[in-house]
């Protein structure tokens, strides 16, 4: 019976049987790896959502979807001969010791700067083993180009990093968002609507990503963080607003920014 075997089996055998082209659901036997693609990335955002909201009972079932996509993944795999759900977890078994030899074979206790070191370096051995099959491939290659554009450029600079180009210390890297706030602010006055003040925008965005790594701080959860503080401060702004007979519809600007510092002052005390 169904019901006697482990869990995870009665999930694999669920996802046969969603996928049987005779019996099966018409929505998962036509689904391609494109086609779920966008799915597995709004699940991940999901479960980063439940997580930074603390809801427990929401992550259970978030993390759920996003197990149901990786068996989804590999059902289609194990149709085209490719693999299967089980050489995943022996890839992933395989990967995880080698990736931690203080633990599966020296057994010590390292600091985060030697954790960090030892860590570019097993990524660095990894990618040497690969490179026969990459040959003539980008040093990025393996950086997903779907990745939010600020956890792309701290995989970047990691990389780059790694390779000895890199400031000593944050210090370098915030001189750096100066400079490059300068160059911002002339490219504005000659034409803010150019490519070129974009592109410069970009560069700014860029070298405040370098300041967060410095800070070991990562960029797409602080900003994150910031936009949910903007939101919060702005419902209080338009609640200072009601109390005072206005709205956010007829408030002027000055009267919108005073309440803005109000709730500021309020937030900070």
């Amino acid at each position: 019976m169904l019901s006697d075997k482990p869990s995870i089996e009665q999930l694999r055998w669920i996802m046969s049987r969603l996928r049987d082209p005779e019996t099966g659901c018409p929505w998962d036997t036509k689904q391609t790896f494109s086609s779920i693609s966008p799915y597995t990335i709004e699940e991940a955002y999901e479960v980063a959502d439940a997580i930074e909201s603390n809801d427990m009972v929401a992550l259970k079932d978030e993390l759920g979807d996003l197990l149901f996509q990786v068996v989804f993944y590999a059902q289609m795999a194990k149709e085209q001969g490719a693999f299967d759900f089980e050489d995943i977890v022996v890839g992933l078994n395989e990967k995880l010791i080698r990736r931690h030899p203080h633990v599966f074979d020296k057994q010590e206790q390292l600091t985060d700067t030697q954790l960090e070191v030892q860590w570019q370096a097993i990524k660095a051995q990894e990618r040497a083993k690969k490179k026969s099959s990459t040959a003539g491939e980008p040093l990025w290659h393996d950086i997903p180009k779907m990745l939010p554009a600020l956890s792309r450029a701290q995989k970047i600079q990691k990389r780059a990093s790694a390779l000895g180009f890199d400031w000593p210390d944050y210090h370098g890297a915030l001189d750096k968002v100066t400079e490059e706030v300068q160059e911002v602010s002339e490219a504005l006055s000659i034409d803010p609507h150019s490519a070129h003040s974009a592109e410069e925008l970009g560069d700014l965005l860029f070298a405040t990503v370098n300041v967060a790594r410095h800070a070991k701080h990562d960029p797409e959860q602080i900003l994150r963080l910031a936009c949910d503080k903007f939101v919060r401060r702005f419902e209080r702004v338009e609640s200072t607003l009601h109390q005072q007979g206005l709205s956010l519809g007829n408030a002027s600007l000055e009267e919108m920014d005073l309440a803005w510092e109000q709730v500021k002052k309020q937030q900070s005390s």
